[in-house]
């Protein structure tokens, strides 16, 4: 009987982790997660802890990769500082470019040549381009967080190219659903408990994003590192619509069954985005991964509407 495909998951105790190691558990994969539970959780587990190797490390460090990396053929590199508003630019490098070379040379050294990771839309930053392909270029990330994902996706592919990997970056949109611990939806529900009469909204309300759902999200993980041959590919992960903050909000207040809510717009910075660094249109062409088998089954407002429904009941 051949020996079952063992793979390694980072941060699989984080939001997105969590979801796609529920999915490879239940496709027979042997399943080794790595993390170090600084935003993550074991309740995020739950249903599959008993059915996983779980391992309390840290990427950065050298010896906690290495002894989760034994024996594995494949790794999904989802661990990350999460934060994409402006913080401290050595974070971003540290737990992003740092980890993710560390994550590198020790499959070099183990003979372990697969790796899924987790990329952004923010790579692409203000593109001019709308819907946005993987091709586009030349890639200008306007924030630190983008430019860090940018640096790995770099990484990954001088490693396919010397060392003979295969590297797949899925460019995530906004991922949204059960065990989100931010993002505008999650935020907008905390201000309307707070004050169903007032919300602030970030920026003037005329930013325009890209929505998909959780498990849509890791859906097209998984088709595309089984569908990708040899070298480096990159993947855009997102709907086929895109919806402004303004929308988003009106959906969260028709969810919460509120009614003549104020919006107050902090009018934003830099025309009107939220904080510095936020991309204020993102919609990606999706075409890329359509071609390979995959579509969302959700739109944006879909995806936006669901994510609310979780976060009322504390999803």
């Amino acid at each position: 009987m051949a020996r079952s495909v063992r793979v390694l998951v980072t941060g699989g105790a984080g939001f997105i982790g969590s979801h796609l190691v529920e999915r490879l558990v239940a496709r027979g994969y042997e399943v080794v997660v790595l993390d170090n539970l600084s935003s993550g959780s074991l309740e995020n587990l739950r249903s599959v802890l008993g059915d996983v190797e779980f391992v309390r490390g840290d990427v950065r460090s050298r010896e906690d990769v290495e002894k989760a990396l034994r024996g594995v053929d494949a790794v999904f590199h989802f661990a990350a500082n999460p934060e994409v508003r402006v913080g401290d630019p050595r974070e971003h490098f540290e737990h992003n470019v740092f980890a993710t070379f560390n994550v590198l040379e020790a499959m070099r050294r183990l003979g372990v040549s697969d790796i899924v990771f987790a990329s952004s839309s923010t790579v692409y930053g203000d593109a001019e381009k709308l819907p946005t392909p993987e091709d586009y270029g030349p890639l200008k990330p306007i924030s630190v967080y983008g430019a860090s994902k940018l640096a790995c996706e770099a990484l990954i592919s001088s490693y396919t190219h010397t060392f003979g990997f295969k590297g797949v970056a899925l460019r995530y949109a906004n991922v949204v659903g059960p065990r989100a611990t931010r993002g505008v939806v999650k935020d907008f529900v905390r201000k309307l408990r707070e004050n169903p009469r007032v919300l602030e909204i970030l920026g003037d309300g005329t930013q325009r994003k890209s929505y998909v759902w959780i498990e849509d999200a890791v859906e097209a993980t998984l088709l595309a590192w089984e569908r990708t041959g040899e070298g480096f590919e990159a993947y855009n992960v997102g709907s086929e619509d895109a919806i402004t903050v303004r929308e988003v909000a009106d959906i969260v207040v028709s969810a919460m069954g509120l009614s003549n809510v104020e919006y107050r717009f902090t009018g934003g910075v830099m025309g009107g985005r939220g904080w510095v660094g936020d991309v204020k249109n993102m919609h990606l062409d999706i075409g890329k991964l359509k071609k390979l088998g995959w579509s969302p089954r959700y739109t944006s407002r879909d995806a936006v509407r669901l994510a609310t429904l979780e976060a009322i009941k504390g999803g």
